[in-house]
């Protein structure tokens, strides 16, 4: 699939002449007709629903930079005045801000689909491997933009989060002083935020490059996770594929329309459209939600150095995850015990986003008066899960499952009925 040969020809003088000096129209043309299993459903569809979510972030996010003031001072003012009195900054701003939840949104189902399928095992693990250093990347530069509006959440947001670079051994200090820029949280940190946060994003843009030529030299995984042994089972990219992720993009699109005109704030704190006040803590200081499954990991310890290490751990955990996974079958359709594990880690993480938004001390499960199990035993059962999903369930389950019979072709399995 990767070595597919070129089937471009220029036909103009001009781009017979930038064909021979830098072939980036016969690069366009073989993406288009690249190859691509001819299995493949609307699952595959989301990297195309990345890839406008970057590039919408990208572009309303140097708008937005022309007007944002990152001055302690003037930081949350100016942000209310792009959105009164900038030209379509009530349209750009909410674009920004629920565009980012829409991107992680769209990633998570991403990486639940890479992990049921198995698109991490070989060839494919420089693939992964590019997609949890994008996630991480991402992790950073959403957090940096939330802190940007100087708002409550915003304010303490930051305290916390610098905090946890305080409790490093030895270089914990000096680490700190550096991200903050001083002492504490105050304008020569927003100054840094705000620098990081608009560099990031081509950061990743230039990792997402890498991560499809990645993909295109040891070619796409499929839903059977068997590879293509014939032209037959593969389809050319434009028009088959190109279609169904139009209609994807649509709808997806649909959804993120109805939260920026109708919605445009219900995915935010209500606390962080209040201006940062260093005199005030909020009762509660809890980050977007696409950070809270983490928030609970950090939380279902008491010590704070081992908090911090366990939350770095749920992340460097998916580093590893190719090495894991001991079976030699891709697909958790073919692996029906390891799929029902899957669905438990599927909730397990609802969980954790669950208990991250709620106080450890509050009961989450009522069991009569003033009893129950609280967020922070949920949220420790949960993270515990977690783990023994990657450390034990993949490892042990790929030496001891019997999976199903799979199709001798992809071909076989779309017209043939056998799966």
């Amino acid at each position: 699939m990767s070595g597919h040969p070129s089937t471009y020809e220029p036909k103009y003088a001009p781009t017979k002449w930038l064909d021979k000096r830098l072939p980036i129209i016969r690069m366009g043309a073989d993406f288009m007709t690249y190859p691509s299993p001819r299995n493949l459903n609307y699952w595959w569809t989301f990297g195309g629903i990345l890839t406008l979510c970057l590039m919408t972030q990208i572009i309303t996010g140097i708008i937005l930079a022309m007007h944002y003031v990152p001055h302690v001072d003037l930081a949350f003012e100016s942000v209310q005045r792009i959105k009164r009195d900038v030209p379509f900054g009530w349209l750009i701003q909410p674009m920004h801000a629920v565009g980012a939840s829409m991107f992680f949104f769209a990633v998570y189902i991403h990486m639940f689909r890479g992990l049921y399928y198995g698109s991490y095992k070989a060839p494919r693990e420089m693939v992964w491997l590019f997609g949890c250093v994008i996630y991480l990347i991402m992790m950073a530069t959403g957090f940096l933009g939330y802190t940007l509006p100087w708002g409550q959440m915003s304010f303490w947001g930051a305290t916390v989060i610098t905090g946890f670079f305080g409790a490093v051994p030895v270089v914990g200090e000096s680490l700190q002083q550096w991200l903050l820029g001083g002492f504490a949280v105050d304008n020569p940190t927003l100054n840094r935020f705000f620098a990081l946060h608009y560099l990031l994003p081509f950061v990743i843009a230039a990792l997402v490059g890498l991560h499809v030529w990645a993909m295109h030299h040891a070619g796409q995984n499929n839903p059977i996770g068997i590879e293509p042994k014939s032209k037959k089972d593969t389809l050319a990219f434009h028009p088959f594929y190109t279609v169904k992720d139009a209609f994807a993009v649509g709808v997806f699109l649909l959804v993120f329309a109805f939260f920026v005109f109708y919605q445009p704030d219900a995915l935010g704190h209500a606390d962080n459209y209040i201006e940062a006040d260093p005199m005030k803590t909020p009762e509660h200081i809890v980050p977007e939600w696409y950070f809270l499954p983490f928030y609970a990991i950090l939380r279902a310890v008491p010590d704070k150095l081992m908090g911090i290490l366990l939350m770095v751990a749920a992340i460097a955990v998916l580093f590893i995850l190719p090495w894991l996974d001991t079976s030699k079958v891709r697909s958790m359709r073919f692996r029906p015990v390891t799929r029902r594990w899957f669905i438990l880690f599927v909730i397990a993480c609802f969980i954790l986003g669950w208990c991250g938004a709620g106080n450890p001390d509050d009961i989450a499960i009522p069991f009569g008066e003033d009893k129950g199990i609280t967020f922070l035993l949920l949220a420790r059962v949960a993270t515990a899960f977690y783990f023994a999903f990657f450390l034990l369930i993949l490892p042990i389950m790929g030496m001891i499952e019997k999976p199903k019979e799979r199709p001798e072709s992809i071909t076989k399995a779309v017209l043939g009925g056998a799966e």
